[in-house]
């Protein structure tokens, strides 16, 4: 039998308040998701001022990197490079910058999704709190 790891409440926890915490440093109203590996939703966080598609959309941004097992970024890149076939991808509706897998020990414990800003911040915003919440060592030896 194996055992596997997860995003505990603590780290979504952890997840989200570093999320929010840069954001507002930054003024950036942005929705923050986090999901599991499956990409079932984990935590949502709408900051003042976000628009209400911005939940939604960070959802499916965290949601297609954790499936994908890659950032959401290499999605848009794929499309923008020609590979437009990719717009027909089932359960991939996320397919904009600002979706983070989050990995530990070579498995993928899920993602968090930023919606609200420039891609380019909303990717940003995630990676940092990635960064900003413990489980930077992993996540970043992707």
């Amino acid at each position: 039998m194996q055992t596997k790891a997860f995003l505990s409440e603590y780290e979504v926890s952890r997840l989200l308040a570093a999320a929010s915490e840069l954001a507002r440093e930054r003024n950036w109203a942005v929705a923050i998701a986090v999901v599991d590996d499956g990409g079932h939703p984990l935590g949502l966080l709408r900051l003042d001022g976000a628009a209400p598609i911005a939940g939604y959309i960070a959802t499916e941004k965290a949601r297609t990197a954790a499936l994908g097992r890659r950032d959401s970024k290499a999605y848009e890149d794929m499309i923008n490079g020609g590979r437009q076939a990719f717009l027909s991808a089932p359960n991939l509706q996320g397919m904009l910058e600002g979706g983070v897998a989050i990995w530990h020990e070579s498995h993928c414990l899920g993602a968090i999704g930023v919606s609200g800003v420039k891609a380019e911040q909303d990717s940003e915003l995630a990676q940092l709190a990635v960064c900003r919440s413990e489980l930077a060592r992993d996540a970043l030896q992707r």
